[in-house]
């Protein structure tokens, strides 16, 4: 049977009655044809454990995928409080997932074990999700211990609206916060994988002078706070208060790469600031090196919807001829805030280059998960990650 995608969507005041109404519609595109995985994005706001039992009362034991997120993506909308259910469907495709909390996954062996945990014939992955909570102790760790093969991966740091720490994830049959959730795709199914972000130097750098873990103390010897007034405006007090010190994620830093990168990468890895704090330093999504030579960088509307064309021809032009049959979308929270006018626009340039017809799901997150250049996991930040599933030609 060909593989395929549904889609479904619910808003409502319940979270169970929104997940059964979103996976019902869903259903109602497959008949009676076989599910492979059920993909859930659902807003920080529900309860997961209704949503996994709204879900799994329509689909029973079929493995699901999923995450919490600030807003929910679909090929036709933007929505703050939705629950998105996509459903794949195909008769040689199969998948397997689950559910680790931080100290479970950490205390693993070795990260085989990971995969021996999802399934005990993993050499034929084609494709790893992952997502990971954006509020664990050491998200960079974690992300270390993802197993590395000859499959693709993709997947998030995992959050809800930068104010709140509600968060969680979705796999297998499992599901719960401050943790690491993971599906593993294989069978009949070609993937591809891009991406990108539209973010540039503005030609002026420091040197973190003083960092700690995701802390950035110091540039140049003074406050965060204070060298961002300096370059880009208003007062240090300014930067340490809502909103400035969240929209500081719109001002991320550039550091040169420590690993290998993949073609078509810049020069300077970004890192992203979660928040400025009160006494002037700085959150980071990921650690900065002490010592480090930090580059201020910016970006536009115009730069955001290029990089997402370009993520999407150029994971179109990796399935090599298979036809798409749905695109699971991972983009970096700094999209919405740089497109407020235009909710959405990133999406709709992602359908010029992919075709109307293709399903879109997604959600904004904190970070994204990919194989590096040297064939390691490791954390982006900023992208627009596009995931395409279609089938083999």
């Amino acid at each position: 049977m060909t593989l395929f995608a549904a889609i479904g969507k619910a808003h409502g005041l319940s979270a169970l009655e929104a997940a059964i109404q979103a996976t019902d519609h869903a259903l109602s595109q497959v008949g009676r044809q076989q599910v492979v995985l059920a993909f859930i994005v659902a807003s920080h706001d529900y309860p997961v454990r209704d949503v996994v039992n709204g879900v799994t009362g329509l689909l029973s034991d079929t493995p699901l995928f999923g995450f919490s997120s600030p807003a929910q993506i679909t090929s036709e909308s933007l929505d703050q409080r939705s629950i998105v259910v996509a459903l794949l469907v195909g008769d040689q495709v199969e998948a397997e997932g689950s559910w680790w909390s931080e100290s479970s996954f950490q205390d693993m062996q070795y990260t085989g074990d990971a995969l021996q945990a999802i399934s005990n014939n993993y050499s034929d992955i084609q494709l790893l999700l992952t997502a990971i909570d954006l509020h664990i102790q050491d998200p960079q760790s974690m992300i270390d211990k993802i197993p590395s093969g000859q499959f693709g991966l993709g997947g998030c740091l995992a959050g809800g609206n930068l104010s709140s720490e509600r968060s969680y994830q979705i796999g297998g049959n499992r599901f719960g916060q401050r943790g690491l959730a993971a599906v593993a795709l294989r069978g009949q199914i070609k993937t591809a994988i891009s991406s990108e972000h539209g973010w540039q130097s503005i030609g002026i750098y420091s040197r973190v002078s003083h960092s700690s873990d995701y802390v950035i103390h110091t540039l140049d010897g003074q406050t965060v706070a204070d060298k961002y007034a300096q370059f880009f405006g208003l007062n240090a007090k300014d930067w340490t208060y809502p909103p400035l010190n969240h929209l500081v994620r719109l001002y991320p830093l550039g550091v040169e790469w420590e690993r290998p990168t993949v073609s078509g990468d810049s020069s300077l890895k970004i890192h992203s600031p979660l928040r400025i704090n009160t006494n002037g330093s700085m959150l980071m999504n990921s650690p900065v090196t002490k010592g480090s030579t930090a580059y201020y960088l910016i970006s536009s509307i115009e730069n955001c919807l290029s990089a997402a064309k370009r993520a999407a021809r150029q994971a179109l032009e990796a399935l090599g001829g298979a036809e798409p049959v749905l695109a699971i979308i991972f983009a970096d929270i700094a999209w919405q805030m740089m497109l407020p006018g235009q909710p959405g626009a990133e999406i709709q340039a992602v359908r010029e280059v992919i075709g109307e017809h293709v399903p879109i799901v997604g959600g904004y997150t904190y970070g994204q998960i990919r194989t590096s250049g040297s064939g390691l996991p490791e954390l982006l930040n900023q992208h627009f990650q596009i995931v395409l599933i279609g089938n083999p030609t």
